[in-house]
């Protein structure tokens, strides 16, 4: 074949002729670059490789990356991972080789990437983020992703997701919003956790987190700002009631002092705050995860120190008087999962009481028919919306004891078995996909719940949760303490945002409960 057959035979003749007259247009000074660029632009992008490969998360456990390539470029994402919630997730793969990782390693993930799903997607186009997500929920076969890994297939999801906003040559937040169909863009109010307690830290306190809120901020950077400065406040704070050796962190960040009741956590915080000079512009959180402790119908604040155990045993009506002392006491302005995944009783109860915003993680799970019975019995006004991999739960709830003596020594055991194998079970993942949580969210909204985009304890350098809260426009994110890298990854990805766009977003701040 000829030149002149072959640039006949692709047209190339008219598209350098384009590109050139584009050039010329421009008044560009480069216009070797310039007329390369613009022929890359004329070419549809395409999925062209898809390569796995086995990382550790930020607890030193494996996960899933991805590079997925299209000939625009290489985009890279990987999947977080998670404490135990309950069964009505899809289910992470694990390899289950007790002498490699404690039998945590990923690497039939990695080969399902690499063989399965890259076969099914090479050839397609990266901006049909919903066909994509489709193809390989579709090649898995099963309901909850059991046969490739919903760590696989979410790693997967979020890189199409990259190469989509770069081939629409547009923000990641913006493109997220464009499949989601918002319009109006927000900078979420940061929950920034301050003090750690429950699973993730070797503490006595029985609440998972205590966050702060800096609602008063009028941009994020001074959001930011408040965060940083107040963890470091609390920091001096710890170090003066109880010495240096009790600044140790938890897996999210937050400090992890040897406390042991709420209250004594939160007047830690207050005092933190009023150094700060903030007061009236940092509110509280309070994520109490109260499944770890429910026992029966009973919830016992002292399960992590087994030499009390029994001794602050609570009543559904108790923990609700001690929510309602608490939101008196102190600026505590949003409560999650207040009680047991299953008592949707008492949390109906105490959100019917208007004092707070009720949040639910483990009592919703992403689930669609749990967000509706929410909806629809007004159990909560909030979600918390997770793409991440955690554990299923190995042992049954309810303990069908008649003499409450065996009770606790059976509640006992089964603490230590759960603390034990927490990192040993099987996980699952909340959302599977993008499309996914795309839908949740939507779901959310149409049922008046706010949405809260969280991380997970074991998280990456990855900063996509941050570019998903404000494509969602959700008012709210918890992505950790103000410092560690992985936690920071999201924060500083934030600033970027608010940087890039300018006037087009708008920091929720007063509005948090907005989404």
């Amino acid at each position: 074949m000829s030149v002149q057959d072959y640039l006949d035979k692709h047209m190339l003749s008219r598209k350098i002729e384009d590109a050139v007259n584009a050039a010329v247009r421009a008044k560009t000074l480069d216009p070797v670059l310039f007329i390369s660029n613009h022929m890359k632009k004329a070419v549809s992008s395409v999925i062209t490789k898809v390569k796995a490969r086995q990382i550790l998360d930020s607890r030193g456990i494996p996960t899933v990356e991805v590079d997925l390539y299209t000939n625009k470029g290489m985009f890279r994402a990987s999947a977080p991972s998670g404490a135990p919630i309950g069964m009505y997730e899809a289910v992470e793969l694990r390899d289950g080789d007790k002498g490699t990782y404690l039998g945590n390693g990923v690497t039939k993930a990695i080969r399902n990437v690499n063989e399965k799903i890259s076969e099914a997607l090479i050839g397609m186009d990266p901006t049909l983020q919903s066909q994509i997500d489709h193809a390989m929920t579709d090649l898995d076969k099963t309901e909850k992703k059991g046969e490739l890994g919903a760590n696989a297939i979410l790693a997967v999801s979020i890189a199409a997701c990259k190469a989509g906003a770069a081939e629409k040559e547009v923000p990641l937040c913006k493109y997220i919003a464009d499949l989601s169909g918002q319009s109006n863009l927000f900078l979420p109010v940061p929950a920034f956790t301050v003090i750690s307690g429950g699973r993730h830290a070797g503490n006595a306190l029985a609440a998972q987190e205590i966050m702060i809120l800096p609602i008063g901020a009028t941009k994020f950077k001074d959001a930011l700002q408040m965060g940083s400065e107040t963890y470091h406040h609390l920091k001096a704070v710890i170090t003066e009631k109880y010495g240096a050796h009790e600044c140790n962190v938890g897996e999210d960040g937050g400090l992890a002092p040897n406390i042991s009741s709420i209250r004594e956590g939160l007047d830690l915080v207050k005092e933190a705050i009023g150094r700060t000079g903030y007061n009236e512009k940092i509110k509280i959180a309070i994520d109490v995860a109260a499944t770890d402790f429910c026992i029966g119908a009973k919830y016992d604040l002292d399960f992590k120190s087994p030499n009390k155990l029994g001794q602050n045993f609570k009543s559904g009506e108790d923990m609700i008087e001690m929510y309602k002392e608490l939101c008196n006491d102190y600026p505590v302005v949003s409560i999650e999962d207040p009680f047991d995944k299953e008592d949707w009783e008492h949390t109906r109860s105490f959100s019917g009481l208007g004092i707070c915003q009720v949040v639910g993680d483990d009592l919703l799970m992403s689930n669609s028919k749990r967000i509706e019975k929410a909806r629809v019995e007004s159990t909560c006004n909030a979600l918390v919306l997770k793409i991440d991999n955690q554990p299923v739960d190995i042992v049954e709830k309810e303990i069908p004891m008649n003499n409450i003596c065996i009770q606790w020594i059976v509640a006992s055991s089964l603490i230590v078995l759960l603390m034990a194998q927490q990192f040993c079970r099987n996980p699952v993942n909340q959302i599977g996909t993008l499309t996914e949580a795309i839908e949740v969210a939507k779901l959310a909204k149409n049922a008046n719940l706010g949405v809260v985009i969280s991380h997970r304890s074991g998280e990456t350098e990855d900063s996509f949760l941050a570019d998903l809260s404000v494509g969602l426009a959700t008012s709210q994110i918890k992505a950790g303490a103000p410092c560690r890298g992985e936690r920071l990854a999201k924060y500083n990805q934030l600033l970027r945002i608010e940087e890039e766009l300018g006037d087009q977003v708008v920091y929720a701040g007063e509005d948090w409960r907005q989404s």
